[in-house]
């Protein structure tokens, strides 16, 4: 019985750690101190768009842009029995072809899984078992095009995560991934 309270309360230290972990990171993120060598601001080519991914973390996506080189985006993943919610805050760097931006970022996001999960190492059946809860933290990295005669935007970026999550694992993974977006 204190070995099960010492696994327990080494759980929760770790989800405050990463917690803890994430927010400060993403603070030291968004106040760099550092001076950004300064790049002519194109003004983005779109206010919003919503579309799909298609990758690691596959799904729908919504980004708003907030200033001339700030957007933020959520995207909701899918897969069978889990869904997660990831939050991102992005910066646009321009380059020489309009319509075409550099983008970086950070945010977090969280997991949840149903249970029911297939093996397929496991005679092609369906195993139970309990569901988990996976919190973490996401960083961005990618190159977007918005097409300019026409309402979408294309994009091809890496989205690493770690994430901890209720049953004790840990994972980090780089996510690459395609998105395509309408564009309004």
């Amino acid at each position: 019985m204190a070995q099960h309270k010492n696994l327990k309360n080494m759980k929760t230290k770790m989800y405050i750690g990463a917690i803890i972990f994430s927010g400060l990171f993403c603070e030291n993120l968004l106040n760099a101190q550092t001076p950004v060598p300064e790049m002519p601001v194109k003004k983005p080519t779109y206010q919003t768009a919503i579309g799909f991914r298609a990758g690691g973390t596959s799904g729908l996506t919504i980004k708003q842009f907030t200033s001339d080189n700030m957007a933020i985006e959520g995207i909701l993943g899918i897969w069978p029995f889990s869904m997660s919610a990831t939050g991102l805050i992005e910066f646009y760097t321009p380059t020489e072809v309009e319509g075409l931006n550099w983008y970086y970022g950070a945010g977090g996001h969280i997991a949840f899984e149903t249970g029911r999960i297939y093996y397929a190492n496991d005679v092609n059946r369906y195993v139970y078992r309990e569901g988990d809860l996976g919190l973490g933290a996401d960083g961005i990295l990618g190159i977007e095009y918005k097409i300019l005669p026409i309402p979408f935007a294309i994009s091809l970026d890496l989205k690493p995560f770690f994430e901890i999550n209720t049953n004790g694992r840990a994972f980090l993974s780089l996510h690459p991934e395609l998105g395509v977006k309408f564009a309004f």
